[in-house]
């Protein structure tokens, strides 16, 4: 089965997790993922890598350095990136316990939190929480990455998701549009949680 109709396949399944009928293209894996140092030993966490076009771009940046982790809920997702990248610690796991699940393995941060999430999916409470434990994670000198549907960004709850941000971050970017993108989309690059 090929990544699109695995993926169209559980988003009919699971919607409100899923949250795209498609996976993201290269370009926009190219953007979310230039916040990986091309030196040293990163830690890097990948929240919802779906079928692994970002956890690819993420492996191509590190080049066999540094740790990978990669946070899936969904079960197929989860075990299709384990067996496309051996070399990536995938965990069937919520991303409200990334702190935990960091230290666990010996790392009090992360260098690099990349999100595949659905945002605009998700309450106001869920966002919250996995946003908190996204910023606890990256600390003072992190980055985080995260993309939105251009479509969708006027939505209430992706409004909500943005504001969230702003309160959260003490930087907050605005990527270029990726229109090769289905559908097209940007990535937010945050810095320095305010927490």
């Amino acid at each position: 089965m090929t990544d699109s109709s695995t993926f169209l396949k559980q988003f009919a399944r699971h919607p409100r997790t899923v949250g795209a009928v498609a996976p993201s293209g290269a370009g926009l894996a190219a953007d979310i993922t230039a916040a990986v140092p091309r030196t040293g030993e990163p830690v890097v966490v990948e929240l919802g890598p779906g079928t692994g076009v970002f956890t690819g771009a993420v492996q191509r940046r590190l080049a066999g350095r540094g740790h990978h982790l990669a946070l899936e809920i969904n079960p197929r997702f989860a075990a299709r990136v384990a067996r496309r990248y051996p070399d990536v610690e995938v965990l069937l796991a919520d991303a409200a316990t990334l702190g935990d699940l960091l230290a666990d393995r010996g790392h009090a941060r992360a260098d690099v939190v990349i999100s595949g999430l659905p945002w605009a999916a998700f309450g106001a409470d869920r966002q919250r929480r996995v946003l908190g434990a996204v910023a606890d994670a990256v600390g003072e000198g992190g980055a985080f990455t995260t993309f939105a549907y251009l479509h969708a960004r006027w939505t209430p709850p992706a409004r909500r998701f943005r504001r969230l941000l702003d309160e959260t971050f003490d930087e907050v970017t605005t990527g270029r549009t990726v229109w090769a993108n289905l559908p097209p989309a940007l990535v937010y690059h945050c810095r320095r949680p305010l927490r």
